[in-house]
């Protein structure tokens, strides 16, 4: 018996997108900076806890490190979120479709004089009473609903698009914009917390051991402090 592999909608879709996990992964084309995203949040969280969080478990309190690995884990749920999800791609016209709306746009525009520039394809629709312009993409052909752009990057028309961030390696629109929004507060205070900690770190262990023997102890606080050996 012979069966025919079933040709799911992801791997025909024209954008400069990469897919993975049956398509329940969904990236741009250009992940050379997220991968670096993914190696200084690791790289240093990783030395944090390392260096930092056995001291100041001992000396301060044990929920220090609970709450940054915490913080941490929510950090990277985020990331992978914005990074891994569809953004809200509308679909392409098919091509009976598009033909459709070319003669819509032809018939509409049938009195324009030979050699005239031609009106912009604007599409006007009421939506609640008002009056709404919908702009065509020449490269999806289709009409955009309100907030929509083309993304120059993934070639894709992007519900509510906002930006395309190449630090997650994906557009930010309209299904992945609150994990985005999470992300970058999130990542905001545990770089808050890192660096706070680092200092009373340095501090506490400069009592006893000196600032120089400190920094040469704590590897982990080498990106944020540096101070060179005095003379004898």
């Amino acid at each position: 018996m012979i069966t025919r592999k079933v040709t799911r909608k992801w791997e025909k879709l024209p954008g400069k997108n990469t897919f993975c996990c049956d398509g329940r992964v969904m990236m741009a084309r250009q992940k050379g900076v997220f991968y670096l995203t993914l190696f200084l949040i690791i790289g240093t969280c990783s030395l944090f806890f390392a260096f930092e969080c056995p001291y100041l478990a001992v000396h301060l309190s044990p929920a220090i490190p609970v709450f940054a690995v915490l913080l941490f884990v929510f950090v990277m749920a985020m990331l992978l979120r914005t990074s891994f999800s569809d953004p809200g791609v509308l679909p392409r016209a098919l091509p009976e479709e598009a033909n459709f709306i070319e003669m819509e746009i032809e018939a509409a525009n049938g009195n324009v004089m030979a050699g005239q520039r031609p009106p912009p394809r604007i599409k006007n629709v009421q939506i609640n009473n008002q009056i709404v312009k919908l702009k065509y993409c020449y490269t999806c052909k289709i009409f955009r609903p309100p907030r929509a752009s083309h993304c120059s990057i993934c070639d894709n028309c992007v519900d509510r698009f906002d930006h395309h961030c190449p630090w997650v390696g994906n557009c930010v629109g309209k299904r992945n914009y609150r994990y985005f929004y999470l992300f970058t507060l999130s990542l905001s205070l545990l770089t808050i917390y890192i660096f706070a900690f680092d200092i009373v770190h340095v501090v506490l262990r400069s009592v006893d051991s000196g600032f120089v023997n400190t920094i040469k102890e704590t590897p982990g606080t080498y990106p944020f402090i540096w101070a060179p050996e005095p003379l004898p």
